[in-house]
């Protein structure tokens, strides 16, 4: 996909590309940290039709809804090559035993031998997150392991 990058002299930068649909989807990065969404024309790019002004965490929380289900399959697929490698993700509910606890708590590589490599919050991926990230409910927790590994897995974040 080809990304058209336009300097906006005193204000920041817009990238955007050109979609099947015959529109043009972007971004415009503020020098100030905030963003917009727009849409414009496939023949000028300055005609936009929409434009959505987002905050920082808006923008991160969409950039991890695009990005979270794309790096879930991107794991799978890599492991799917290696033989006895699986990926799986489980929920950490609220108010389960690891709400609020944090990751090193869980032991996991230890006692299963299977990693958590990433988790998921409300859209945001935390990739490689260290021993002290604090859980919360709602977290999706991404792991790679065996397939007794990620048995076991279950049983210790379910129970």
């Amino acid at each position: 996909m080809n990304v058209e990058v336009t300097p906006l002299p005193g204000i920041g930068t817009r990238q955007d590309f050109m979609i099947r649909a015959g529109r043009r989807i972007g971004v415009i990065t503020y020098r100030d940290g905030k963003f917009e969404l727009i849409v414009s024309s496939k023949d000028d790019p300055d005609n936009c039709s929409a434009s959505i002004p987002l905050s920082p965490t808006e923008a991160n929380t969409l950039a991890g809804l695009l990005g979270a289900p794309q790096l879930v399959a991107h794991l799978e697929a890599q492991h799917r090559e290696v033989a006895g490698i699986s990926t799986k993700q489980f929920p950490i509910a609220p108010g389960s035993g690891f709400d609020g606890r944090p990751l090193g708590d869980t032991e996991l590589r230890t006692r299963t031998g299977a990693s958590i490599v990433a988790v998921v919050r409300a859209g945001a991926v935390h990739p490689s997150p260290r021993p002290d990230f604090t859980f919360a409910g709602g977290d999706l927790v991404v792991v790679v392991g065996t397939t007794d590994g990620l048995a076991k897995t279950a049983d210790i974040l379910d129970g």
